[in-house]
């Protein structure tokens, strides 16, 4: 049987892009038979915002989106990770580094970056050859790990999106697999957990397609087998046609939630950025119903004034009364 996972990270709120991925994942689920994985993702320690998780959890529910096992937390058990580290180290597929950020950027100025979060790594402390390494050694406490990304474009074929084609050593080069802390980065992390939670289907922000390539890599290196079935969604953006943010106004769930609007609206709107239609109030089970992958645009969704508007219609009517 074939699983996916519903994976959201609690460094902050649900929002509606991530409510439109998630439902488009669990209806491809619930049609296709697919088992369904809640995993939270809570590796990333400076940016976890406290009860995020436990609101994550609630949203989903409040929504109608069920899943079959989880929720599963990457915190509770590091040591898949740490094993996995210690074969790619062993295999000289990573190396330590000492490079600070500061460094990083200053070598890098004049070169391309990875994406906006993202710096290209100038491979200061790369080996010239493929060193094994002791990822257990004293000598490397305090070291970042990187993984030698091989130079030339890596391909594959998502569902989505179609072919996808990226050069990896030219915009990010040597990625980071664990931090100095000695947790696991979030490109590692997440292909040791796929493979061993038997995830092989994944639906996702097309945000990602770039880090798909990175794990293709990680995947194939640590012998993981055939690689999953990938579905990346476009985004939903604001009207300036970047990524949903603070600029965008509150576009948290739990902000409408909390305003009146009922999962019906709510998921009409989601359902007409899934393409089923003209938006109208909609239960789970109708979504699920009327779902059909062709119908998912293959652009992206911009969120617009209006739409906040018809969420908080019923609201206002009421509150005039």
């Amino acid at each position: 049987m074939h699983r996916t996972r519903l994976a959201p990270s609690p460094t902050g709120a649900l929002h509606l892009g991530n409510a439109r991925t998630f439902l488009v994942n669990w209806a491809l689920a619930r049609q296709r038979g697919w088992q369904i994985v809640l995993r939270i993702e809570d590796l990333d320690g400076p940016r976890i915002k406290q009860d995020a998780a436990a609101e994550a959890i609630d949203i989903l529910g409040w929504l109608g989106l069920d899943w079959d096992e989880g929720p599963l937390y990457q915190r509770a058990d590091l040591s898949p990770y740490r094993a996995a580290l210690e074969r790619l180290a062993a295999q000289g597929d990573i190396y330590p580094c000492r490079c600070t950020r500061r460094e990083i950027e200053a070598a890098a100025l004049s070169a391309p970056h990875g994406d906006e979060h993202e710096l290209r790594y100038p491979g200061t402390c790369r080996p010239s050859e493929k060193t094994p390494a002791d990822y257990n050694d004293p000598a490397h406490q305090g070291c970042a790990w990187r993984f030698r990304a091989p130079a030339g474009v890596t391909r594959f074929h998502d569902s989505i999106a179609g072919r996808h084609s990226h050069d990896i050593q030219a915009t990010t080069g040597d990625f980071l697999v664990a931090t100095k802390e000695g947790l696991p980065s979030y490109q590692l992390a997440v292909v040791v957990d796929d493979a061993r939670q038997g995830i092989d289907r994944i639906v996702r922000g097309d945000d990602l397609l770039t880090s798909t390539h990175r794990q293709l890599l990680l995947q194939e290196c640590l012998g993981f087998g055939p690689p999953p079935e990938y579905f990346h969604l476009p985004l939903v953006v604001g009207e300036d046609g970047r990524r949903l943010a603070k600029r965008h106004g509150d576009t948290r769930l739990s902000h409408y939630r909390a305003q009146g609007v009922t999962r019906e609206r709510m998921l009409g709107l989601l359902a007409e950025w899934c393409g089923l239609g003209q938006r109208r109030e909609l239960s789970p089970q109708e979504c699920l119903d009327a779902f059909k992958l062709e119908l998912v645009p293959r652009e992206p969704i911009i969120l617009r004034s209006a739409d906040d508007v018809w969420l908080l219609a019923l609201t206002l009517q009421n509150e005039r009364k």
